[in-house]
């Protein structure tokens, strides 16, 4: 989930993730699928979706034979990747705005899951652009400081020379922004030059962010994101929520 704190919310959804992680593994696993089918190709040397992914999966601590195995199922199996792409956008309390990227193989039975998430939520489903228009679609890569010993100038210069957009530095880690398109340039560039990524995706990125101060607003949002997030056919959850 992307809210305002780039890196606590990182740290808090890999927390989270460490009690279940065969859930988001099983949730990667599709991407790669999807990416293998798509791309063309089950080497990653020729598929740079693939690559992206592979990326994704290795940040979020998924072991190097478990993407493997994904790959060589997917590449095995014509039927393994028959997922499509169906992007929700609603709103939440207060105007709260909520895109709800899915991967699924059955496009009723999501339908109805998002929208019973939202309705729970005290929130509703809207037209297709109704808030994407809020948020800029980014690649992104988080870095943890704690885990990168290196000199922040020396980063910014790699980050910037590869085609980065922008390039700042939090309390506890950095974040490099790029344009969607020159992401796997950039992210590549960091991964051969051994740099540890806690994060590196195309992401959602609120223009600006909403504060909820009735405890009612608040718990009705974290119930539909913790609805979407127990959907398997929910892949990432974008929302505009200062939490």
């Amino acid at each position: 989930m992307s809210g305002h704190s780039k890196f606590a919310n990182i740290k808090h959804k890999k927390e989270k993730n460490d009690a279940a992680k065969g859930k988001i593994f099983t949730k990667i696993g599709k991407e790669l699928a999807v990416a293998v089918k798509e791309g063309g190709s089950a080497d990653p040397a020729n598929n740079s979706r693939l690559r992206d992914v592979i990326a994704k999966a290795k940040a979020n601590n998924m072991p190097n034979e478990t993407i493997d195995r994904n790959i060589k199922k997917a590449s095995g199996d014509a039927n393994a990747a028959n997922y499509e792409h169906i992007t929700y956008e609603g709103y939440g309390p207060n105007g709260t705005a909520i895109i709800v990227e899915t991967l699924t193989d059955n496009r009723n039975r999501t339908a109805t899951n998002v929208k019973n998430a939202f309705t729970k939520g005290s929130g509703n489903v809207g037209t297709p652009g109704c808030v994407s228009f809020m948020f800029d679609k980014k690649g992104q890569i988080v870095i943890d400081k704690e885990e990168y010993e290196g000199d922040s100038d020396e980063l910014m210069m790699q980050a910037l020379d590869a085609g980065a957009d922008d390039f700042s530095e939090e309390e506890d880690s950095y974040e490099i922004l790029t344009s969607p398109d020159d992401f796997s340039a950039v992210r590549q560039t960091l991964e051969e030059a051994g740099i540890p990524m806690a994060a590196a995706e195309v992401t959602m990125i609120p223009q600006t962010y909403v504060a909820l101060t009735d405890p009612k607003d608040i718990t009705s949002i974290q119930k539909t994101l913790d609805m979407l997030d127990d959907d398997d056919d929910v892949q990432d959850v974008y929302h505009n929520w200062e939490e």
